[in-house]
């Protein structure tokens, strides 16, 4: 309610000190005011004391006024409209002490004034000064003055310091402040502590508590109280996982940052941000469910996280405030505010009714100041007493029997006095209580709507009359918003509280469940873009994914709802959202193959896309499960469509794919390739392009370097000429044709493609696309073979970066790249650096794929040929012997990758000193090269190098010297002159081979 500071004289000997000391008195939901004036004080070379005052902790007696008041110099009020929060009887008696005591401090007392609202008599008498509305340079000088202190003569940086209060933050989404909020300052106390504490390092703290107990409602005043120490305040609705990531990416634009389409990669990059920011910020997460769907939305920057859960697991991750109902003087307080009906006795009997619960005390309370013909006591003993089936309700047993009176008689009053508002509840309960979809209600078709609600939409007036009849009578809180004319206010967004949502729902009789229902899908299925591969449509697909189950869609056999949930599983798809991608297919799937055929349409695609979220989420076993029972299902029936077979054979092969089984991957591209050819069309048909494309891949994987580049170019030169230059699916199709080119040993053409393939990556997808940071990272492998070491190390690393800070460690992508840098590094003469990261990705392949998995092997083997460097030759060759033998295994002696593991182990051999044994299987590993990759390939060439360094070792002069200038002569073809590999072997170094895992 005020502020106090103070600075006069009591006598000439106390005249210095108090003139130096000023003590500001304030009420505790100004705090960013008083904390603005303090420093303003305090800058102007005076001493300053704060006050927090509450005077529902202080008995209204002159005494205490005294006491408040006692300390030396200048008291200056910070005056607000704190008095309202009184009730009646206890402001009339704090107004009576004020009459009585201040006169006698009326020299030394001085007021400021930041509320707008009319003052009290009492109060008027202070000529407060008001602040509100004022420049910050304008309040200061008046707050100065207030204070008894000369202006300074030198400027004062306003920026300095606390923010003046009335300058919002500069990033602010929050919902508005609750002006009937009341009392809990111990609590938002130790809430400031617990943030204070963790100001230089970064903190969080969690508002545990049940249902009903004002958990939103303290977050919310909080927010408001202390918004002038943040300059980024974000609020997040996070009892849906969906919505939550959702609102928390929409900051990134307002930290300037792009979106980078992924919504995983966007979130992280807004993480960062905030990571790494000196703007102070406060990330507020509202009814929290599980920590770890939520935990990606903590940063650990040097802000603050706010949470409101019922979870106690979030207390592991934050310090924990447990909230409790109000104390019974706050409840008696905060009813005299809700209604001016009840005596102070009568709201500690309702208080006791419905046991201090914040919720019940806000519905109570209005319900008797909506129905002033109803006796206070009646009501009353109603609520102590009564049973729920007097008021046509029937216990549910799920809460104590006066709330269900309570809310029996809430539920009377809205059928028989507020129609209109009882029917739109009715529909309001058949959506999500988080997030009710008020804008699309406005917005929906006429039909979709029950006539008596089609009506009510279509007038403004009236539509907003029946949200505000419900905000007040169920304490729903409601937003609202220009219209798009800008000449109305209307409602924008409306929270119900998940125990009444679920207490109407209980209620409802079956016939007005189908019928509400009903609507609500209908409503849902008119607002769907029907585009979900466009990112302009995300906000939209994400506010419709949380009504899905509570207006019973996922359960619909009507073909545009099953529409409608499959674009929503594509959305999620697109975003990068698999774990609630594979809810809502699994949800689907089960839902639907109740009641439809197994080869139906809807099925089908539910169940493809389910597989699909499985494999994205390394779940390949069961993707493989579901991925054979849908083709099984196919090839069975009589009357299976091509596309839905198609469809069938490219998911099953991508999973095995990943499971490396590249043969059978392949051979269900290939047919799932010609099925297309023949059903859809051939060259020209997008479809079978990224079949074909799909078939280069495979091919790739099985070694057949040759035969996938043949098929990656005429793929590229097709979408070339269907999709254009630019499209990301050609730049796509270049990439895998840089690739093989690469692979087969042709640096400098696959360079120069790469270079170009990169640039143009940038340009059409931006620098942060995953794409592009596979097309940098290929263009640093091109660069790295032709021997430009620097520039590939420059180009890795930040690609690498990049990729860790939007993926994190673990993503394939990333372990790719850090596998394949580790090997740079090697290069670079970095062995330490190599080794650790070289570890690090064989431990994660194995741990994500097996330790029979091909990437998980030819990991093991770079990290052997480190060992091998760093002098420690007997594990080397252990390790060596062990991967190339679990190589074959895997994908055949013929391979390439089980080629290049027997080179490594030739040269392991060697330098365990065993050199007959290496010339034995380096001569057996070079015939086998050339047989199956020819003689003009690098790995063949580069064996026959290393044979001689061994056969030279052996005294056999002659041949060492035909196949070391043999493999001098190819290289210099294949490399150019200055190439450093052909210096290493003029000097009779030996080459080494790295294994490079491929993306798929």
């Amino acid at each position: 309610m005020w502020t106090v500071v103070t600075g006069f004289n009591r006598g000439d000997g106390e005249m210095t000190a108090e003139l130096e000391h000023v003590t500001v008195v304030f009420a505790g939901q100004s705090e960013s005011w008083a904390r603005w004036i303090d420093h303003q004080i305090q800058a102007a070379g005076r001493a300053t004391t704060l006050i927090r005052w509450n005077p529902l902790r202080r008995p209204p007696t002159v005494e205490a006024l005294a006491d408040l008041l006692s300390a030396p110099g200048r008291v200056l009020l910070l005056l607000d409209d704190w008095y309202e929060r009184l009730g009646r009887e206890r402001f009339t008696a704090w107004a009576d002490v004020l009459r009585q005591g201040l006169p006698a401090y009326r020299d030394r007392l001085a007021a400021v004034s930041v509320t707008a609202r009319p003052m009290p008599e009492e109060v008027i008498a202070l000529a407060p000064v008001e602040l509100r509305g004022l420049r910050p340079e304008v309040a200061r000088s008046r707050v100065l003055e207030c204070a008894g202190v000369p202006a300074p003569g030198i400027l004062v940086d306003l920026r300095r310091g606390p923010r003046f209060p009335d300058d919002p933050p500069e990033v602010w989404q929050a919902p508005r402040r609750n002006r009937r909020f009341i009392g809990r300052t111990e609590l938002l106390e130790k809430m400031y502590g617990a943030f204070s504490a963790g100001r230089t390092e970064g903190a969080a703290v969690v508002l545990l508590g049940p249902g009903g107990f004002g958990k939103t409602q303290l977050a919310l005043e909080y927010v408001h109280r202390f918004a002038g120490e943040y300059d980024i305040v974000w609020w997040v609705n996070a009892a849906q996982r969906v919505t939550a990531r959702e609102q928390f990416a929409e900051l990134a634009p307002r930290l300037g940052l792009p979106d980078a389409g992924d919504l995983t990669a966007t979130i992280k990059a807004v993480r960062r941000e905030l990571d790494r920011t000196l703007r102070p910020w406060l990330m507020v997460l509202d009814g929290a469910e599980d920590p770890d769907r939520l935990l990606d939305l903590l940063p650990e920057g040097r802000g603050h996280v706010l949470i409101t859960t019922y979870r106690t697991d979030w207390g592991a991750h934050a310090e924990t405030v447990t909230i409790p109902v109000f104390e019974r003087q706050e409840s008696v307080a905060f009813v005299g505010r809700r209604t001016a009906r009840l005596t102070d006795e009568q709201a500690e009997r309702l208080a006791e009714a419905v046991e201090d619960m914040p919720l019940l005390l806000d519905q109570t309370a209005t319900w008797l100041d909506l129905n002033p013909a109803v006796p206070v006591d009646a009501y009353l003993r109603d609520i102590r007493d009564g049973r729920p089936d007097r008021f046509g309700v029937m216990a549910s047993g799920q809460y104590p029997q006066s709330f269900e009176v309570a809310w029996a008689k809430l539920v009377n009053s809205l059928r028989e006095g507020a129609e209109s508002a009882w029917q739109l509840l009715n529909l309001l309960v058949c959506f999500s209580p988080d997030v009710v979809p008020v804008r699309l209600l406005q917005t929906a078709r006429h039909g979709d709507l029950p006539p008596e609600l089609a009506e009510l939409v279509a007038e403004p007036s009236s539509w907003n009359t029946a949200l505000r009849k419900l905000s007040e009578i169920t304490s729903m809180r409601i937003e609202y918003e220009q219209n798009p004319r800008m000449d109305t206010q209307t409602v924008g967004t409306l929270r119900m509280h998940r125990l009444f949502h679920r207490f109407v729902r209980s209620i409802q009789s079956p016939d007005d469940v189908a019928r509400y229902s009903a609507a609500a899908r209908r409503v849902l299925v008119s607002a769907d873009p029907r585009d979900p591969a466009s990112a302009a449509n995300g906000a939209r697909y994400a506010a419709l994914i949380p009504h899905l189950e509570p207006s019973r869609a996922l359960e619909s056999t009507d073909d545009d709802l099953r529409e409608l949930v499959l674009n929503c599983i594509e959305h999620l798809r697109m975003r990068g959202e698999y774990h609630d991608g594979w809810w809502l297919s699994r949800m689907a799937v089960e839902n639907w193959s109740a009641t439809a055929a197994p080869t139906d349409r809807h099925v089908l695609v539910a169940v493809h896309q389910l597989a699909n979220m499985l494999r994205r989420l390394g779940k390949y076993a069961e993707a493989e499960s579901v991925g054979r029972d849908i083709l099984g299902r196919l090839e069975t029936a009589g009357n299976t469509r091509p596309i839905e077979l198609i469809r069938a054979k490219d998911g099953l092969g991508g999973t095995l794919m990943a499971l490396a089984r590249y043969d059978e991957a392949g051979a269900l591209f290939e047919e799932a390739a010609a099925i297309a050819a023949a059903e859809l069309g051939d060259e020209q048909v997008p479809r079978t392009l990224a079949l074909r494309s799909n078939l280069a891949v495979a091919l790739g994987l099985q070694g057949h370097y040759a035969d996938s580049l043949s098929l990656h170019l005429k793929v590229f030169e097709a979408r070339v000429e269907v999709l254009g230059g630019k499209h990301p699916l050609t730049l796509n199709s270049a990439l895998g044709t840089a690739w093989m080119l690469r692979l087969l040993g042709d640096y400098r053409e696959a360079l120069a493609i790469q270079g170009h393939n990169s640039r143009a990556h940038s340009q059409a997808l931006g620098r942060n696309h995953s794409q592009t940071l596979l097309a940098e990272h290929n263009l640093a492998l091109c660069a790295r073979r032709v021997g430009d070491l620097q520039f590939a190390e420059a180009m890795m690393g930040a690609a690498r970066r990049r990729l860790l800070g939007r993926r994190g460690p673990q993503h394939p992508e990333s372990l790719m790249v850090t596998c394949d840098y580790a090997m740079l590094l090697r290069d670079l003469g970095r062995i330490e650096e190599a080794r650790e990261l070289a570890e690090f990705s064989a431990g994660q392949y194995a741990a994500q794929l097996g330790d029979h998995h091909p990437y998980a092997i030819g990991a093991r083997d770079n990290v052997a040929v480190l060992l091998r460097e760093a002098g420690e030759s007997q594990e080397a060759l252990e390790l060596s012997r062990d991967v190339r033998a679990r190589m074959e295994r895997a994908v055949g002696a013929d391979h390439p990758w089980a080629i290049g593991c027997a080179k490594n182990q030739v040269a392991a051999l060697a330098a365990d000193g065993d050199t007959e044994a290496a010339v034995a299987l380096g001569r057996e590993t070079a015939e086998r090269a050339a047989r199956t990759l020819t003689d003009a390939h690098i790995l063949t060439i580069s064996l026959r190098a290393g044979l001689a360094v061994d056969l030279a070792g052996l005294g056999e002069h002659a041949e060492a010297e035909a196949l070391r200038r043999d493999a001098a002569t190819r290289l210099t073809w294949l490399l150019g002159a200055d190439h450093p590999h052909i210096r290493r072997i003029l000097e009779r170094h030996r080459p080494h081979w790295d294994f490079e895992p491929q993306p798929i």
